[in-house]
């Protein structure tokens, strides 16, 4: 594996490398010992997948709360998506800062998304299937979001948004839902 650093303190691109012969390739795509000599998250308790049927659906921002906040390695298994996170973290100098990075089936990229992030992405393909790994156990009373379009973060998503869920299109104002103790941080 390749990991590279983003602009984002703590949020890394972790490149797969493939090792391939006339029958396909085999590639490994998480060791604890790896990510635990990068001084990244290594301990993983769940695995989730998503699975969205047409491009241009978005989902999210979404995160999780103190104290079940969660390290997450996202990774599309099939097709394309531009995955974009967003820096909640109120004491870092990125602050309300975000980034996006092209994951697919294609380039086997995979984005280390830290807790103290909102993560959200949109399809740039039809029939998309997306797995993550998880740091923390999932609480629902922690999770919560803020809307794509929301003027705190203003991220330039690549393609137009088609299809969206009520939840995700209802989220508060980020500055707003920070005021009632919604940061991430």
């Amino acid at each position: 594996m390749i990991f590279t650093e983003t602009a984002l303190p703590g949020a890394t691109i972790v490149d797969v490398e493939r090792h391939g012969d006339e029958r396909g390739f085999f590639a490994r795509v998480y060791c604890e010992r790896e990510f635990a000599a990068q001084g990244l998250p290594s301990r993983m308790v769940q695995t989730s997948t998503s699975f969205t049927r047409r491009a241009r659906t978005l989902r999210g921002m979404h995160w999780q709360l103190p104290p079940h906040a969660e390290d997450k390695l996202v990774r599309c298994v099939r097709g394309a998506i531009w995955d974009a996170i967003v820096d909640l973290r109120a004491e870092s100098p990125t602050y309300c800062r975000w980034i996006g990075v092209e994951l697919s089936d294609e380039n086997d990229r995979m984005l280390l998304v830290p807790k103290g992030f909102a993560h959200g992405f949109v399809t740039l393909t039809d029939d998309v299937l997306v797995n993550y790994q998880i740091s923390e156990f999932y609480s629902p009373a922690c999770a919560t979001g803020a809307r794509h379009d929301d003027p705190a973060f203003a991220i330039q998503w690549p393609v137009a948004i088609e299809t969206i869920s009520e939840r995700d299109r209802a989220w508060p104002d980020f500055m707003s839902s920070t005021k009632q103790g919604q940061d991430a941080s």
